[in-house]
């Protein structure tokens, strides 16, 4: 992203790609395992899914930095309640309620620092101002959309485990195959950016003793790591519970969003800071992690009084 920001497109593809081709082969033995789960329901999910992938990525050619990319996405905690509320008819605990308001707080304070790095880091006359600030919303209504789409399709996939079964890998296969059809419509800036890769510094990879461009070897380290990444978030939606899936990856990008900036020294004021504590403070409250502990050490406690 930092050599070509409009690169989403072929990262997205290229994973799409091989984790179909790794399904193909393995799970559905090469076309001849019949899908458990209706191919309709599929075609709902890999619509939500595709939609958010490809918004995601394409949002971040609108001023939108990695850091923030990673916090907004965080708000799928929020979301995901919002919607249960409304679809599910769920109804939550005050200390929920209190954590979903802290994330959003969060959100807000990171979204807000932003937003002046905009305007402050714009050279040239005021309509350039404007202009890049609008391209910013612009990017900021993006995420907002797919951070919502997200935890609909979240919400959706719990129904489906619950009437048909688990079947991670099922529908990890078919969530990656039946978009590749709409990567068409992108072919031509995947094109561009296959000849823009190759045109990168080439480096030589120890193993094979050959000069290949960097540009395509962080492009294959990408796909590896998401494939191992996103596998384990299938499994885990077979699992736990939507909103359980969510706090996991959750945390996962607050982990990813400290490496950012310590790794790229990307720009994070002590405001980003104050929002990015916010955010994982409300995210453990609404785990209850701490009544979790406590509950945890009273067993141990009770064990012990009861060996002794």
């Amino acid at each position: 992203m930092r050599e070509f920001p409009g690169c989403g497109n072929i990262v997205t593809f290229a994973q799409f790609a091989f984790i179909a081709l790794e399904g193909f082969i393995f799970e559905t033995n090469f076309g001849r395992k019949k899908p458990a789960i209706p191919m309709s329901n599929y075609v709902i999910m890999v619509t939500m899914f595709f939609t958010v992938s490809v918004i995601n990525n394409y949002a971040l050619n609108f001023n939108i930095a990695m850091p923030l990319h990673m916090i907004f996405r965080s708000g799928s905690l929020i979301a995901n309640m919002i919607l249960g509320i409304i679809i599910l008819k769920k109804r939550y605990s005050m200390s929920k309620y209190l954590s979903v308001a802290m994330v959003s707080l969060g959100i807000f304070i990171c979204t807000i620092m932003s937003a002046k790095q905009v305007n402050v880091g714009t050279k040239g006359s005021d309509d350039q101002g404007v202009y890049a600030f609008l391209h910013w919303l612009i990017g900021i209504a993006m995420l907002t959309f797919a951070l919502l789409m997200s935890a609909r399709m979240g919400i959706f996939q719990e129904t489906l485990y619950k009437q048909y079964g688990k079947h991670s890998k099922e529908a990890l296969f078919y969530n990656h195959c039946l978009p590749l059809p709409g990567f068409l419509l992108l072919s031509s800036d995947i094109y561009n950016h296959c000849v823009l890769f190759s045109q990168s510094t080439p480096v030589e990879v120890p193993v094979i003793g050959q000069a290949v461009p960097v540009l395509w070897l962080y492009l294959l380290l990408n796909v590896i790591t998401q494939y191992v990444c996103i596998r384990g978030v299938f499994i885990l939606t077979t699992e736990c519970a939507s909103l359980t899936v969510t706090l996991v990856v959750t945390l996962r990008k607050f982990i990813s969003l400290i490496i950012s900036i310590l790794f790229f020294k990307n720009p994070f004021t002590a405001w980003h800071w104050v929002g990015t504590g916010v955010v994982f403070l409300g995210t453990l409250i609404y785990t209850e992690v701490w009544t979790s502990i406590c509950t945890a050490l009273r067993g141990s406690e009770k064990l012990k009084k009861k060996k002794t």
